[in-house]
């Protein structure tokens, strides 16, 4: 039987309605779930990423959802969990690291609500946040740009310094070749197109031939001007090579999609409580995307093999290094 469902669109709160519901702790049944959109659904990235993760709770739980874009401040977030509760809703995702402290600040109003975020150190008994162990990918991502580069200067346009896919991609690259210059710009923002393509440009001046922008709607313009001024580029979120074509050595993504599913499924049976937890390659949230044609197989092949082993030892490959020294 095909599922019915139904988008309504209200003044201020989106709802897209599927009957369902599952058991969450002492026989209360959870089967309606809302997520909170720092920006908007149809961007390339995040955004759209999140909301393909609530229709995934919707079609593989059979639950009603609910979604709020634009919801970016502690009012916006106290007005939309209040109209959520109105409705019913008896989990909330905040698809954003800033939610953690805006549903710290409330949560213990609402302890009928199970808030659940990404990428932050806030958690309570009905607050969960789940961390992508970011360091590892954008270590592998160094990884791979120093063995693509040609000119020594690579180059990372990051939205904030506590990104540790920052931290990654500077060791990945040092461990392949230390003399490889890495130039890392902060646009203090995941959306600031303007800045990040005009640090873009100074980039590319600079003779950059590998560049990673891990940030949300300016990595799409980034990526498109790296690949008309034939520079690579390594994408972010979601495999960008459908907008870069093959100057996208590969991407590192996240699915955030699967890894929303599996913990409201989690909750629902009383398994993953309030706290936080980290997730990666070995649990499969976050690969690499397809290798472009012109990375050479043996680089390829040696890329998925430290990852291979990451996911077995839990240890980077500096880090093995190490443990094997006398």
């Amino acid at each position: 039987m095909k599922k019915r469902f139904g988008i309504y669109i209200l003044i201020l709160l989106t709802t897209i309605q599927l009957t369902g519901c599952m058991q969450l702790g002492d026989n209360k049944e959870i089967n309606r779930v809302g997520m909170l959109i720092e920006q908007t659904i149809n961007d390339q990235t995040w955004g759209n990423k999140g909301y393909r993760g609530l229709l995934e709770i919707q079609d593989d739980l059979d639950m009603e959802v609910f979604f709020r874009e634009s919801v970016a401040t502690q009012q916006q977030v106290n007005r939309a969990v209040e109209e959520f509760a109105n409705q019913g809703v008896q989990l909330i995702i905040g698809h954003s690291s800033i939610y953690g402290e805006f549903f710290h600040n409330i949560q213990a109003s609402y302890p009928d609500i199970h808030f659940l975020y990404v990428n932050g150190a806030y958690s309570d008994e009905n607050l969960t946040s789940l961390n992508f162990n970011s360091l590892a990918m954008g270590y592998f991502a160094g990884m791979l740009a120093a063995e693509m580069t040609e000119s020594n200067r690579v180059g990372l346009i990051a939205a904030y310094e506590w990104q540790p896919e920052v931290e990654g991609f500077y060791e990945g690259v040092k461990y392949i070749n230390d003399n490889i210059d890495v130039d890392i710009q902060y646009v203090y923002s995941w959306n600031e197109s303007e800045l990040a393509m005009e640090y873009y440009h100074n980039m590319a001046e600079s003779g950059v031939d590998v560049i990673y922008p891990t940030g949300d709607v300016y990595s799409v313009p980034v990526i498109e001007a790296a690949q008309s001024d034939q520079i690579f580029s390594i994408g972010y979120v979601n495999d960008q090579q459908p907008i870069g074509g093959q100057s996208v050595l590969t991407s590192t993504v996240q699915h955030v999609d699967k890894l929303y599913v599996y913990a409201v499924e989690q909750i629902s049976n009383g398994d993953l409580e309030g706290g936080i937890y980290n997730f990666g390659f070995a649990e499969e949230v976050i690969t690499m995307g397809p290798f472009s044609d012109k990375v050479p197989s043996h680089i390829q092949e040696d890329i998925q093999k430290n990852i291979d082993n990451y996911m077995e030892t839990g240890l980077l490959p500096y880090q093995l290094n190490e443990t094997s020294q006398p």
